[in-house]
């Protein structure tokens, strides 16, 4: 329930002042209220958190400050450049290149800083970069040492700009590199071809789009920023689940009385887990029942429930798993299909076929999700737009024509046969399919395409 308030500064943008910021803290303070006051870095770093924090004590509020990790140590070292290290650097300065302009004359001592004896940070520092190398060459600093610049470092988009003193800020320039961004100068920055880590990870550079649902869609999204991709999270469904009462409720009470019971996704899974526990039944109820999923992120899901799947074929589509039930006895049997209300009836209608007894009970109804504004800047940039199933396909393209937005051209990535379909139908060029229809098959996908 906390109150979020917006006291960032943004470059040619939208700020809030710092004697607001001041005066704002102490009033909220004056309230007896439990304040945050959140930045980045460290608040002591270059962070004003020195002057809020004397604000604090002439009004009488009472505070603590938590340190953090600031940008001119986080930055280089997301980089690959150490501030120190043993045989190269055993000092490490970090002086701001944006100072207060209304002071009267510069306080940093360029002469002192083009003798230190170690490696130097420069903050805020990209438009004075020039005059920045000008005047430490001017002072005496040797124009071939070597020199980096880390933009947006810690962040998906990080890219870093190598150099010599004397070229660095052509090089900057020549790249279009923008703040936020760190200078650092010293022989350290030579370190950063065999220690540059997160550059190498294999998607660092590429924008996929994750189509899935909401709450589904952390898992995929965290694999995917670990390999180093910039995540739009786009989720065009929302999975809406049917109230436990009629058929679902029904089939929660019944759960013992099927000799089969086929779950279709790991969302069936967890829902009709979610009915047998309103029913106040539990994983027992299964007890005897020969049990199916459609895929191993159904076995998985499964798993988690405490049943290890009877069934589970190799391919997450409904011909694999029809395959897969041909050896299980069904006829006159009764049996449980537990899926989305718009899943297709391709398992029913075989069962059926073989002379089972079957209840298709839906449990869920997936929804659209709308797309905003940011989300629909973030699809323009995509490199890669992965697709989970057929819904995802049809509802993010309707949530395209709705926004009055045009089909990006980012390379489509799809889990499986049945979403490549769905995909051709509505005009999209799938360019590559998962092997294994699941979470790490599309993974793999994006990798490969990327490769």
């Amino acid at each position: 329930d906390a109150q979020l308030v917006y006291a960032g500064k943004t470059p040619g943008g939208e700020s809030m002042g710092q004697d607001e910021i001041n005066r704002r803290l102490v009033e909220l303070g004056l309230q007896g209220l439990n304040v945050v006051r959140l930045k980045g870095g460290d608040p002591f770093v270059f962070g004003r958190g020195g002057e809020e924090a004397q604000a604090l004590v002439a009004a009488g509020v009472p505070f603590e400050v938590v340190p953090g990790v600031t940008a001119g140590v986080a930055g280089p070292a997301y980089a690959g450049i150490p501030a120190t290290h043993r045989d190269e650097s055993s000092a490490v300065a970090l002086i701001t290149a944006h100072e207060d302009p209304a002071k009267p004359e510069s306080a940093v001592d360029w002469a002192a800083l083009a003798r230190f004896p170690g490696t130097l940070v420069f903050y805020m520092g990209v438009k004075r970069l020039p005059e920045v190398t000008a005047r430490l060459i001017e002072e005496g600093r040797p124009p071939s040492e070597p020199a980096a610049v880390v933009e947006r470092a810690t962040l998906p988009g990080q890219r870093t700009v190598r150099g010599s003193l004397e070229d660095i800020a052509s090089a900057a320039a020549e790249a279009g590199v923008k703040p936020p961004a760190i200078t650092i100068v010293g022989s350290v920055t030579a370190l950063s071809e065999d220690l540059a880590w997160i550059e190498r990870r294999p998607l660092h550079g590429t924008t996929v789009v994750v189509t899935r649902a909401r709450a589904q869609a952390s898992g995929l999204a965290q694999r995917l920023r670990e390999l180093g991709a910039d995540v739009i999270e786009t989720p065009a469904i929302r999975i809406q689940p049917r109230p436990i009462e009629g058929d679902v409720a029904r089939a929660a009470d019944e759960i013992s009385d099927y000799a089969l019971v086929c779950l279709t996704s790991p969302n069936a899974v967890d829902l009709l887990f979610d009915a047998l526990e309103a029913r106040g039944k539990d994983s027992r109820a299964l007890a005897g029942v020969t049990v199916a999923a459609i895929g191993p992120g159904s076995a998985r899901a499964l798993a988690a429930r405490g049943i290890r799947a009877d069934v589970v074929p190799e391919r997450s589509i409904g011909e694999a798993l029809v395959e897969e039930l041909a050896g299980i006895e069904v006829e006159g049997r009764r049996v449980l299909v537990a899926r989305a209300s718009e899943a297709r009836d391709l398992v029913p209608d075989a069962l059926r076929g073989r002379g089972a007894q079957v209840d298709v009970v839906a449990l869920y109804d997936t929804v659209a999700e709308p797309l905003d504004p940011a989300q629909l800047q973030g699809i323009g940039r995509a490199d890669r737009l992965t697709f989970t199933s057929s819904s995802t396909v049809r509802y993010f393209l309707e949530g395209l024509r709705d926004a009055g937005a045009s089909i990006p051209e980012g390379r489509v990535i799809s889990i499986g046969p049945v979403t490549s379909d769905t995909a051709r139908e509505l005009g999209l060029a799938v360019h590559r399919e998962a092997t294994e229809h699941d979470i790490d098959g599309l993974v793999a996908a994006v990798l490969e395409d990327s490769a």
